[in-house]
This record gives structure tokens, C-alpha cells and sequence, in this order.
């Protein structure tokens, strides 16, 4: 599919309909006038090749860097604007845990990528077998959150929703209150689950693990393998200051869809590695990780309100209906 001659290709997935700005001829060419300055002040230049990937969260260009491997203009919406700023922290913060980009607008929540070396959704290809694969990037990443809890106050000046315990209950509410879609009988079951949410908060604030990063999204997509052993990780726009814990819940439901429920101890125990001098038990930090399981479904429930505006044709092909699919997930009871 061609949406105008300086695209080769522009894909949408599962959202043909998705409104985003590249539909602005305006926009679209300030986006990449800005992209080629960014890679000019590196000293490369662009051949204007691109692969063009929409979707209601953000716009993202796959741009051929002559004599160099490709980059990336990414887009956010105003609500995950933050992520260009975060990434530039990141990278002052924590460099060699993450990309470093080649140039950011935070105000326009624009950011200009380099080529991160082998995804690691492609290396788990090598030999899909490897049960153990998810262990070392598990511990590389709660380490990196470990490194950056002392910095949770200038994460949140960066414009990162505030996901902490001691304001979920209020989040809580507001997504059942406004969610179009939930029906009337999971809305009153969740009204009536409240007393326990709040519990569950409490109990998990009470460990006294420091709020930090959560990424909220990290499937084998969200990081790359550069080398033997070094994992950099990256796409912040799902991120929240939260309990740290909450990040387990996807990547652990990615490695068992992948390798089935026998692996999520040991994954979940290498991810603890890092947190074992805490002072708590391991009963303790394990009863932790069950708690943010449970409530990490609220943080993602929240992400899917940083669409772009318009994003879809009604708020049930979009944001609410995901949402709540995410509500839902309250109900169930932790697997680990």
C-alpha cells in the first residue's frame, strides 16, 4: 500500500481505520524534514526510502540511512509524549541498558532512533527451545529498575503517569467510571471489588521496594540482543512510575505462551535476583511479585488511553475495549 510518493510502504495492521497525523501532508512533512536534520547532525543523510507503520498509539518510519543501517522517526500521542524525553534520560541514566537516540523533540513527543541490533523476538528464533532464554534479560532489566528508583521523582517531572500504589485506587475508579463499554454487571462487580483492590495495594506498598520504572509492555518485541549476553530495551510509551514488580506480567505471560507455565518460577526468581539484599524474604518478594501480577492489569488498562485523537471509528475498536479486556483480568487469580 502507497499513501503518497515518499512512502514505499505503510502498514496498519489490525487498524485500517486508525486516524494519526501522517494523514497531514503538513505534518508529515515537518516529521521528516525534522528526522533528516537529526541524522544531517550526525553526519548521515537519508535516501527518503521508507516503511511507514500506523497505529492508533503512534507513528512509526523506518528510514534508510545511506552507507548505514536503518533508523527510526517515532511519534507519540500528546498522552505518551513523555516517552522521547524518557529515552533521552534513559540514556544519560542507565546507558547501555537502553537506546540511545540520535535526536528528541519532547515537546512534540518526536524521536529519532539508530538500529538496536538483533531483536530478540528474532534470537529466541535461533533455538526456540531455550526455556532459560528469558532469565539473563529478566535480571538485566530489575537491576536497571533498581538503578533508577533513587530517580523516581525526576521520572515523574518528565510527564510519566503516576502509577504508584498510594493512587491506584483512585485510577481504579476513574477507568471503571468512564471505560463506554464495560457492561453493567462487570461494572458493579469491579465497583464491589474495590475493598480488596485496595488491600492488595496497600499490602504490596508495604514492602517497601521502591517505586521506579515499569515499562508495562515487555514482550520479546521491546528489547534487542546486541551481543553475547547484553540486552538494551526500549518503546516507553506503555511506561508508568510504579511498583517495579508490575513490569513481570507481560514478558512472563510471553515466555509461557511460548514455552508453557513450567517456566514462570524460575523466570520470576531470576528476575529477583537483583532484589534479594531488600531484606525480605524470598516468601516475601515471591507474595510481591503475586500482588503487582494482579494489579499490573490497571496499568495496562491505562496505557490504552494514549491513542492518538480519533484514533478509531468508536471508542469500542480502540481504547475501551481493551481497557476493559484488561479489567477483566482483575478477577483471575495470579498464576505465579
Amino acid at each position: 500500500m502507497r499513501d503518497d510518493a515518499s512512502a514505499e510502504t505503510v502498514e496498519r495492521g489490525r487498524y485500517p481505520d486508525a486516524v494519526t497525523p501522517w494523514q497531514d501532508p503538513a505534518w508529515r512533512e515537518a516529521a521528516l524534514a525534522w528526522a533528516e536534520r537529526g541524522l544531517a547532525a550526525h553526519g548521515l543523510r537519508t535516501t527518503r526510502r521508507l516503511a511507514v507503520r500506523l497505529r492508533p498509539w503512534s507513528v512509526l518510519v523506518r528510514m534508510t540511512a545511506e552507507g548505514e543501517p536503518d533508523v527510526w522517526f517515532k511519534a507519540n500521542p500528546a498522552a505518551a509524549a513523555f516517552e522521547a524525553g524518557l529515552a533521552e534520560a534513559l540514556a544519560r541514566w542507565v546507558p547501555g541498558h537502553v537506546l540511545k537516540p540520535l535526536a528528541v523533540d519532547a515537546a512534540r513527543g518526536w524521536s529519532l532512533l539508530p538500529h538496536g541490533g538483533t531483536l530478540f523476538r528474532d534470537a529466541l528464533r535461533r533455538d526456540p527451545a531455550d526455556e532459560r532464554a528469558w532469565e539473563e534479560p529478566l535480571r538485566q532489566y530489575a537491576a536497571m529498575q533498581r538503578a533508577l528508583g533513587p530517580r523516581a521523582g525526576e521520572v515523574a517531572q518528565l510527564g510519566v503517569p503516576d502509577a504508584r500504589m498510594a493512587v491506584f485506587p483512585v485510577t481504579f475508579d476513574r477507568l471503571i467510571e468512564e471505560n463506554a463499554t464495560l457492561d453493567p454487571a462487570t461494572r458493579t462487580a469491579l465497583r464491589e471489588l474495590r475493598p480488596r483492590f485496595n488491600g492488595w495495594c496497600d499490602e504490596l506498598a508495604a514492602t517497601g521496594i521502591p517505586d521506579s520504572l515499569d515499562h508495562a509492555d515487555l514482550h520479546d518485541g521491546q528489547f534487542f540482543a546486541p551481543g553475547p549476553g547484553r540486552f538494551t530495551f526500549f518503546d516507553w510509551g506503555d511506561a508508568a512510575l510504579s511498583h517495579p514488580f508490575c513490569s513481570l506480567l507481560v514478558p512472563l505471560r510471553t515466555a509461557a505462551e511460548r514455552h508453557g507455565p513450567q517456566v514462570l518460577p524460575k523466570l520470576r526468581d531470576a528476575y529477583l535476583d537483583p532484589w534479594t539484599d531488600t531484606g525480605l524474604t524470598p516468601a516475601e518478594l515471591r507474595r510481591a511479585v503475586s500482588l503487582a501480577w494482579r494489579l499490573a492489569a490497571v496499568g495496562r488498562a491505562c496505557s490504552w488511553g494514549r491513542l492518538f485523537p480519533g484514533a478509531g471509528e468508536a471508542p469500542a475498536t480502540t481504547g475501551d475495549a481493551e481497557s476493559a479486556r484488561w479489567l477483566r483480568e482483575l478477577f483471575a487469580e495470579p498464576v505465579l
